[in-house]
């Protein structure tokens, strides 16, 4: 996890004591981050990858909730 900080992907809050906390978005991006670097891509590569997977999942969401259909 503190890779994908130093690479920029996450960014974590800090609890009161200074600990790591993440959200459920951050794990889940992580853990593609990590199915990728397990089929043998490397971890800045990943991110370069997951970001724009991401922002696209996120258009889409925005889509559906505004009833907007994707065109093709």
């Amino acid at each position: 996890m503190r890779s994908l900080d130093q690479a920029g992907l996450i960014t974590p809050q800090r609890s009161g004591g200074g600990h790591r906390r993440y959200s459920r978005h951050q794990l889940r991006l992580a853990a593609r981050v990590r199915e990728l670097v397990d089929q043998g891509t490397a971890v800045d590569a990943a991110c370069r990858i997951v970001t724009p997977e991401d922002q696209l999942h996120e258009a889409q969401r925005l889509n559906r909730s505004q009833g907007l259909e994707a065109v093709d």
